[in-house]
């Protein structure tokens, strides 16, 4: 055994399966509870998130239309919904670090140095995934679909639509830019390495217009290229990161 090889430290020798789903557990245990409390944060200030995540479909709504729901306690889950989806936003930090530390274990000392960058940097493209969601998706694709209101179809859409396509679409756009933070994960461990991306760009182009045609709301090539090219830029700062990683490891 060499002294790189005695530098990882290998959880699965020493711990048995119950004790790593007991290890596992508490790490959602301990997540769980952070998502709880700051949903509950999350809800005392539940009118002004709602205000602010409905300025999208108030924008191109027709004069004197709002958004209308048609069931008792439809409004009420919504406002649950919203308190949960940011409290996971708001609680990020904790389960990246949460994730990260069950993994840390099978890493070497160096490599688990890198947890505060790796926590940071995972926390900054989920929350900028969600903006980049809000700020630049959101109001093109929500203008596109209500283009097709007209004198026959008047736009009255239903507050649990909206809510629920815009929920699904914050963290999806969260989680697809966590793209350089887990190649770069995978370079760490030495699983790829920068030639490795770059020999399979070619690739990466066609699953990235896959997931935007999977992630965009609307059909046409304008909003899913309003998320490709991002996502496209994510994987080329992926390249960097790994080359980064290996040039430091060497």
């Amino acid at each position: 055994m060499t002294d790189k090889d005695q530098g990882r430290h290998n959880p699965f020798k020493e711990l048995s399966l119950t004790e790593h789903l007991a290890e596992l557990r508490r790490r959602i245990v301990v997540s769980l509870i952070a998502v709880a409390i700051c949903s509950t944060l999350s809800y005392a200030f539940i009118e002004p998130i709602f205000a602010v995540l409905a300025r999208p479909i108030e924008a191109v709504l027709p004069p004197g239309t709002s958004l209308i729901f048609t069931s008792y306690p439809e409004a009420f889950f919504i406002y649950i919904k919203l308190a949960i989806t940011c409290g996971v936003f708001l609680a990020s930090p904790i389960i990246i670090y949460e994730i990260w530390a069950f993994v840390v274990p099978g890493l070497y000392e160096h490599e688990k140095r890198l947890a505060l960058p790796f926590v940071l940097l995972s926390t900054a493209f989920f929350v900028g995934g969600g903006l980049f969601g809000y700020f630049v998706a959101f109001p093109t694709a929500f203008k596109f679909l209500a283009s097709y209101g007209n004198k026959y179809l008047r736009l009255m859409p239903n507050v649990s639509e909206y809510f629920s396509l815009t929920i699904h679409l914050l963290i999806g756009f969260g989680i697809a830019f966590e793209l350089p933070v887990f190649i770069a994960l995978l370079g760490v461990v030495g699983i790829i390495d920068a030639k490795m991306l770059q020999r399979n760009r070619k690739y990466a182009i066609l699953i990235n217009f896959i997931l935007a045609a999977v992630l965009t709301p609307t059909p046409d090539i304008l909003n899913q290229f309003m998320l490709a090219v991002p996502l496209m830029l994510l994987y080329e700062i992926s390249i960097v990161l790994v080359w980064l990683i290996g040039k430091r490891g060497r």
